[in-house]
């Protein structure tokens, strides 16, 4: 136990490190196919608490996309590496997040009404919107991260994947769980501030090396998408759910790599 001063209560707080790596291990083990001991971060307290090292999981899984990078680029040309890299995060994640984007480009392609939305979203079968979705998300990483440097574009992939993840946890601050139940509802709930201060922590300023313009210009154009998107969940839904936490992270970790790809072409 370690105490640390809370200036708001003007009183001691006491911060439970053992929570809080019961709280990564459920992140670890709820979005990602890392195996964690049984029965550590299983609890549903545990799976609420996860939210907050979401962006460290995202810097985690992007490290090991840049070593596979990295590593094939010795071996064999950039589109071949970066197609590794992507292999290896899809086999990491289990492709969670992709299966997000399918399904709210299904939903939201072919639902005309909110409960069509969140119906065809439950569907587990992919549709043409969601494949053609998947497909053009996948083809516009692969190119972005091609055309980067390699130094570079093994750094952004670390720090899209952080960053993303943190700007898709900023809707649990401010918007509401859109279905009375799901697969998410053990993670959907309301994030404080305080808890979501850590997520940003953990995933934003990676941004801001080695060039902090790009980094800041990518970030500006992922806020102003996140606020777009998180409109266009409550005109459509009156919330969010955990596909459109999926859907949100893909498109931000794309904006990313699009914006500091244009910042250095320019």
């Amino acid at each position: 136990m370690k105490t640390d001063w809370d200036e708001s209560q003007g009183r001691a707080r006491r911060i439970d490190w053992h929570a809080e790596l019961r709280y990564l291990c459920a992140a670890l083990g709820y979005f990602t196919r890392v195996p964690v001991p049984r029965g550590l971060g299983a609890d549903v307290h545990d799976l609420a608490g996860a939210i907050r090292y979401f962006p460290l999981v995202g810097a985690l899984v992007g490290a090991t996309g840049a070593v596979v990078y990295l590593f094939a680029c010795r071996v064999f040309a950039p589109s071949i590496a970066v197609l590794l890299s992507m292999a290896a995060t899809l086999a990491l994640t289990g492709a969670f997040h992709e299966d997000g984007l399918a399904d709210c480009c299904d939903g939201f392609g072919g639902g005309a009404t909110r409960d069509d939305v969140l119906r065809i979203m439950r569907d587990p079968r992919i549709g043409a919107f969601g494949a053609i979705g998947l497909m053009v998300a996948l083809v516009l990483k692969w190119q972005a991260l091609v055309a980067l440097p390699p130094l570079a574009a093994a750094w952004l992939m670390i720090a899209a994947h952080a960053a993303s993840r943190a700007l898709a946890a900023s809707y649990l601050v401010t918007l509401d769980y859109a279905r009375a139940e799901g697969k998410a509802q053990p993670v959907a709930q309301r994030l404080a501030p305080r808890a979501y201060a850590l997520a940003a922590a953990l995933g934003l300023p990676w941004l801001l090396w080695p060039d902090w313009r790009a980094g800041l210009l990518a970030l500006g154009v992922a806020f102003a998408l996140r606020m777009l998107l998180a409109r266009y969940f409550m005109r459509r839904l009156g919330g969010y759910t955990g596909d459109c936490l999926g859907f949100a992270q893909q498109v931000f970790e794309i904006a990313i790599y699009l914006s500091v790809l244009g910042w250095i072409s320019s």
